[in-house]
């Protein structure tokens, strides 16, 4: 797909609005795993950093899937990892803080920035040093009711994803409140789980989605 990053996030998120988030993911599962998620049109990928060999993930991932989904890294606090992560073939960059730095080298990188942000402070910071889009994290620690005053101030241009306690029973609150779409992980995938057990959990946000959103 011969798209920027950031275009090619907004037809994804319009696809289905969901980051799959596969921490502690290794090598030897990943394309079993992304397979069963693209199979399930789970078009966002994202393997954190603080998996075992995640650039290697990120490499296989980008490899045998980068023409289907666009892939990338999470937990990214450094400038050098938004390299190491660009040479792997990732392009997208999902930190779980603030991070200027990240921020920067990642638009500089032609890469999609999506930082972390639980305050207004924190938010207009990220859009003002090239943010892409952000990251509500936790969200549970950031119910409805405290997004959806935030995104009075916030530009409604930058889509605002909910991260951290999300489950198909309350994504359609956050997504009334404001949100554009989710990142999931454990309620997806865990360590272990086999394609079969992803595919029936993609299932189950797949029907929430179609239900509720």
């Amino acid at each position: 797909m011969n798209l920027t990053p950031e275009a090619e996030f907004a037809k994804r998120l319009s696809e289905k609005p969901v980051v799959a988030i596969l921490r502690g993911i290794k090598p030897s599962e990943i394309e079993a795993v992304a397979g069963a998620l693209i199979d399930q049109n789970f078009r966002l990928i994202e393997v954190p950093l603080n998996s075992p060999d995640a650039l290697e993930s990120i490499r296989l991932l980008a490899d045998g899937f980068g023409d289907q989904a666009l892939v990338g890294a999470g937990t990214v606090l450094k400038r050098d990892q938004v390299i190491a992560v660009k040479q792997a073939g990732g392009r997208m960059i999902v930190s779980p803080n603030t991070n200027v730095d990240v921020i920067k080298a990642s638009v500089e990188q032609g890469m999609l920035s999506l930082p972390g942000f639980a305050t207004p402070s924190e938010a207009f910071t990220a859009v003002d040093a090239g943010a892409h889009g952000l990251k509500l994290f936790p969200a549970d620690g950031c119910p409805p009711n405290v997004l959806k005053a935030m995104m009075a101030v916030l530009p409604p241009a930058v889509p605002v994803l909910a991260v951290g306690g999300v489950s198909d029973k309350n994504m359609a609150d956050y997504w009334q409140a404001g949100a554009k779409g989710f990142g999931i992980g454990s309620a997806l995938y865990k360590p272990g789980h086999s394609p079969a057990d992803v595919i029936e959990a993609a299932k189950r946000f797949a029907a929430a989605i179609t239900e509720n959103i």
